[in-house]
């Protein structure tokens, strides 16, 4: 049977290919830029994230270059104090089987595209933009390339993103979401960053109508900082380059401490959020969508990627058990994926109004509910998210 083809050499594509050839699948990636690499910066890794990894066979490589925070910290961002932080170190462990990490997102890309390389089973083609589909009669299906070349196998997984060609041809629902939600990224030398704020931890400011995010990255040599704010962005924008002066003017209500964060930012790129509503389906015969094409969410549960891995685990799984075939392992792959990728979904959108962005009353109620946990309590409250069952379909 020929090759199981990958539309896409994202985190999600590569992911794909490699949990796919640990079950002893050939495949072939088809990435549209002429070369293989993730723009962005930093992405948050649960206990989720290196239970995939170690399905993968990238467990320790992974490993390697993450970093480990001590806990999740969620601050006020008007008064500038402390709500609540959740422990992530030997208890968090414990529960979870795995630590929480953060990483910089080309740095794990590349652990995974490196792994790809080195594995007989997989063929990574570059400058090969995938248009669209054609299931073949007698079975297979050919991917159409720009260009009029096409490329045949026996499955065809859209892992293309948030503007996925083939859950455009597969659904035809549209343009993704816009949030009206805009989100700065920068990196920073960790000496830039304010000393009193060298938290080895997540940490969230909370804020009305906006939010800050930063963490460590790459051996503590830079920080990660994120920070969103509700502009009523009316269309889709991702990467470009911006002022520093139009990110702060989002934050001028906030406490000075956290304004301190923006002011050592450099280099601002800007992303509007996007993500798009829960489906039921994402199965057409032999073809398949995995990770944003499939199910885009907002940030704000930081599991987008951790996501399209679980996917990848899940379909190789589905592969295995149905000896190959595509027409049942799909659909098993969709059936144990849908409930919980719509949870999550949908859950991050209720994070952006209920956690990261209320103001007044709103906001001191989830201040009061949020400090009235226990650990023990906040580790039951995420056990869905990061459990042992997250790999499973049962999540």
């Amino acid at each position: 049977m020929g090759p199981i083809l990958i539309a896409g050499g994202g985190i999600g594509g590569v992911a794909a290919a490699l949990a796919l050839a640990q079950k002893g699948f050939r495949s072939v990636v088809l990435e549209k830029a002429r070369e293989l690499g993730e723009i962005g910066a930093g992405i948050q890794l649960g206990p989720n994230a290196f239970h995939a990894f170690d399905r993968m066979g990238v467990g320790e490589a992974a490993r390697k270059m993450a970093v480990y925070v001590d806990a999740l910290r969620l601050m006020d961002a008007l008064s500038g104090e402390e709500i609540c932080a959740i422990p992530t170190g030997d208890a968090f462990r414990a529960r979870f089987g795995n630590p929480y990490g953060v990483v910089h997102r080309g740095e794990l890309h590349r652990v995974f595209v490196e792994a790809c390389r080195a594995h007989d089973l997989i063929e990574m083609r570059t400058s090969a933009r995938v248009t669209g589909y054609r299931i073949e009669p007698g079975g297979g299906v050919r991917a159409l390339l720009d260009g009029g070349e096409s490329v045949s196998g026996r499955a065809l997984i859209g892992a293309d993103g948030l503007w996925s060609a083939i859950r455009a041809q597969m659904l035809g629902d549209g343009a993704p979401r816009v949030s009206g939600h805009t989100t700065y990224r920068s990196v920073i030398p960790v000496e830039q960053m304010p000393e009193d704020l060298r938290w080895n931890a997540a940490t969230l400011w909370a804020g009305p109508k906006c939010h800050i995010v930063h963490y460590p990255l790459s051996g503590w040599k830079s920080f990660n900082l994120v920070v969103t704010y509700h502009n009523d962005a009316p269309e889709p924008v991702a990467g470009q380059p911006v002022s520093h002066e139009e990110v702060a003017r989002g934050f001028e209500h906030v406490h000075p401490r956290a304004r301190a964060i923006i002011e050592h930012g450099q280099d601002w790129k800007l992303w509007v959020l996007c993500d798009r509503d829960p489906v039921l389906e994402w199965v057409d015969g032999p073809v398949a969508l995995l990770g944003d094409a499939a199910h885009p969410m907002l940030q704000y549960m930081a599991q987008g990627a951790c996501m399209a891995m679980e996917d990848a685990v899940a379909l190789a799984a589905a592969m295995e058990e149905t000896g190959g075939e595509p027409d049942r392992a799909l659909p098993l792959y969709n059936a144990r994926r849908v409930d919980r990728t719509t949870r999550v979904q949908l859950t991050s959108r209720a994070m952006g109004d209920h956690v990261y962005h209320p103001a007044g009353a709103h906001a001191q109620l989830r201040n009061s509910m949020m400090r009235a946990k226990s650990e023990t309590e906040w580790y039951d409250a995420i056990s869905w998210i990061y459990g042992g069952t997250a790999l499973s379909g049962n999540g």
